[in-house]
């Protein structure tokens, strides 16, 4: 009985796969969306002002910072917890298949995070004068406490790798 039971928990493993499919999908929608914002931004560009333009870059970096996000978290999630990627090149080309832990794939989507929320907040400061002033207190509390939470995660790593 017990044999069954690992085998069972062990196979169970592969319920992930579709999730990780599901997330490859949601990457083919962001460059899809990407690139529908990069079209705007060249059919527009004469009528924009240079913060315009500036905003529709911010967003453009937006969609390349959760895209690498959304494969690192893809890659790592899969080799980590389904199954190792045997692929032709891929150790080559990417050297840090199979090098990244769940630990240093969380502090990484943190990081991500916190880039991420910086750029929204560097937006948030380019449109201040449309933006009521909570509003913008908010928008720096959330990024304080994302950059706080980055930073005790990186703490807490440390501290049980010193151990």
């Amino acid at each position: 009985m017990e044999r069954i039971l690992t085998r069972v928990m062990f196979a169970a493993r592969w319920v992930m796969a579709p999730v990780y499919l599901g997330l490859t999908a949601g990457l083919l929608v962001l460059a899809y969306k990407f690139f529908i914002d990069l079209f705007e931004l060249f059919s527009h560009v004469t009528h924009y002002n240079n913060e315009e333009i500036i905003l529709h870059l911010l967003s453009l970096v937006d969609f390349v910072l959760i895209g690498g996000l959304l494969v690192m978290v893809i890659y790592s999630g899969y080799e980590n917890f389904v199954s190792r990627l045997n692929i032709d090149g891929a150790n080559d080309e990417l050297s840090w298949i199979g090098k990244m832990d769940v630990e240093s794939l969380k502090n990484k989507v943190f990081v991500s995070v916190v880039s991420i929320s910086t750029i929204h907040l560097l937006g948030v400061f380019m449109e201040s004068k449309s933006i009521p002033n909570d509003k913008i207190i908010m928008y720096i509390s959330l990024h304080v406490c994302f950059v706080l939470t980055a930073l005790l995660m990186q703490l807490l790593e440390r501290l049980s790798k010193n151990r």
